[in-house]
């Protein structure tokens, strides 16, 4: 029994002296810190490029008075023609309004399902429209999808009224929102477009909201790609203004207008391969005119550039020793997905600068950033992409060391 007692004095002294050491190493290189060394690799690798907008004025010979061709994602004009001449938008105006009634449904401020009355001034509005009455009531969904789909100013008045209690108090938010987005051409008299003196926009302000309401709630899409549809039971069809939606590959909406005064303007978006564009036709001469350049436009677009996946968020990039640590190895795994448009015919050019440690002491945390990959055209920065830690280690110490140990006397029995 006492032979026992003395290996068992034996064994507790050797854990002790062992924790004692490794405390003492872990104190010794607490102040260390890895820097990230200059010799980084630099590889060729399929990536992308920010492209340059069309140099030559009115290239494609549009007859419409401005025009403009964005990347919804990054905002990147790749075609422009009078982009800031203050012209009449007319129902295109809509994709402010649907843009409000959107973040007053994501805030939690209506739902859906909210039933939403008609009021005199509502049910008296001309142009396109439902012929709402004062004893109906439409749901938040159904007045949605009339705007959206055969561009109801009725509908617009109510939802303006249910949302600010007046349509004054709600161009007044209209044009607020219009500011803080940086959109210097644009003044809005009214909420649906029917002409009026001083109501203007420009193709670029009308394509800053449309990506705005496009990149922030993908979910209207659930109404600007209807063709065809019906509400009240049944008894009233709806089909889409925008004719793209039926006869353009990929089209994701958005919102048509016209009148005497403005002629014919489209916010017209579209989407293929992960290639995100928006075109916008203002003071097209005619309907026909309106939807063929804003097809010319996105043809163009999707003919000359190109979406490619530069990183997977969570894709492992790296496997990286960790010292010190309960653990000796951890992934670097990209932060996240990250997707750039690039000149087709470019992607031989791209190259990559990869910034990661071999190495690196405990603490590590789940999520903490341990690197990054640089990617390059031509010499010139396009893009960062961060690389984290996928999982969290802790440093060793005197309370984990046992658990430590238990587990390397396991590997080594494995062994």
């Amino acid at each position: 029994m006492k032979a026992v007692k003395n290996i068992f004095i034996k064994v507790i002294c050797c854990f002790l002296t062992l924790s004692t050491t490794i405390i003492l190493c872990n104190k010794t290189y607490a102040n260390t810190k890895y820097v990230w060394s200059t010799n980084v690799s630099t590889i060729q690798t399929n990536s992308t490029e920010e492209t340059p907008i069309s140099t030559v004025e009115n290239s494609l010979n549009l007859q419409s008075g401005s025009a403009i061709l964005i990347n919804q994602d990054s905002g990147q004009i790749l075609y422009e023609h009078n982009i800031h001449e203050k012209l009449r938008p007319a129902s295109v105006t809509k994709v402010m309004s649907i843009l409000l009634i959107m973040e007053a449904l994501d805030s939690g401020q209506i739902s859906l399902t909210d039933k939403v009355p008609c009021s005199e001034n509502a049910s008296s509005m001309g142009g396109s429209q439902i012929w709402l009455t004062t004893t109906e009531t439409l749901t938040v969904d159904e007045m949605l999808k009339c705007m959206c789909v055969v561009s109801a100013n009725d509908c617009t008045v109510a939802m303006a009224e249910f949302l600010c209690g007046s349509t004054d108090a709600f161009v007044e938010k209209m044009n607020k929102r219009a500011a803080e987005l940086g959109m210097n051409d644009t003044c809005f008299k009214n909420c649906h477009g029917i002409d009026e003196d001083g109501h203007v926009s420009s193709a670029n302000d009308i394509a800053i909201m449309s990506r705005e309401l496009l990149s922030k709630h993908p979910s209207i899409q659930k109404y600007t790609t209807i063709w065809m549809d019906s509400i009240r039971d049944g008894k009233s069809e709806l089909v889409n203004t925008n004719k793209l939606v039926r006869n353009y590959e990929g089209c994701t909406g958005l919102k048509t207008g016209s009148t005497s005064l403005a002629l014919y303007n489209l916010s017209a978006s579209a989407s293929r391969d992960n290639l995100n564009l928006i075109a916008v036709i203002m003071n097209a001469p005619t309907t026909k005119i309106r939807f063929d350049e804003a097809k010319q436009l996105l043809d163009y677009g999707f003919t000359n550039y190109s979406s490619f996946q530069l990183s997977n968020q969570n894709d492992i990039v790296k496997n990286i020793t960790i010292n010190h640590g309960v653990e000796k190895n951890i992934n670097g795994v990209f932060a996240s997905t990250n997707n750039i448009m690039l000149q087709k015919g470019s992607e031989s050019k791209i190259t990559q600068e990869i910034n990661i440690p071999d190495k690196l002491n405990a603490p590590v945390s789940q999520g903490e950033k341990i690197g990054e990959i640089n990617y390059y055209l031509d010499g010139t920065i396009i893009s960062t992409v961060d690389v984290v830690s996928d999982t969290t280690i802790k440093k060793i110490g005197f309370v984990n060391m046992s658990t430590y140990l238990i587990k390397q006397w396991f590997t080594l029995l494995r062994a």
